[in-house]
């Protein structure tokens, strides 16, 4: 079975295994991405967002 994009070019099976495994990493690397950045805000916030005044 092969895959079809817009331009109708079709993909073999090979070539759709390819760019889902593409898709899936770049997916895990704008998630760490994302709790690097987190992380980093949190460390540099630090205990100081408690201590807010009421």
């Amino acid at each position: 079975m092969t895959e079809q994009n817009n331009d109708g070019v079709k993909l073999t099976p090979e070539q759709a295994k390819a760019r889902r495994a593409r898709n899936i990493a770049l997916g895990l690397c704008l998630a760490a991405l994302c709790v690097l950045f987190f992380g980093i805000t949190v460390v540099r916030l630090g205990g100081a967002v408690l201590q807010r005044p009421m």
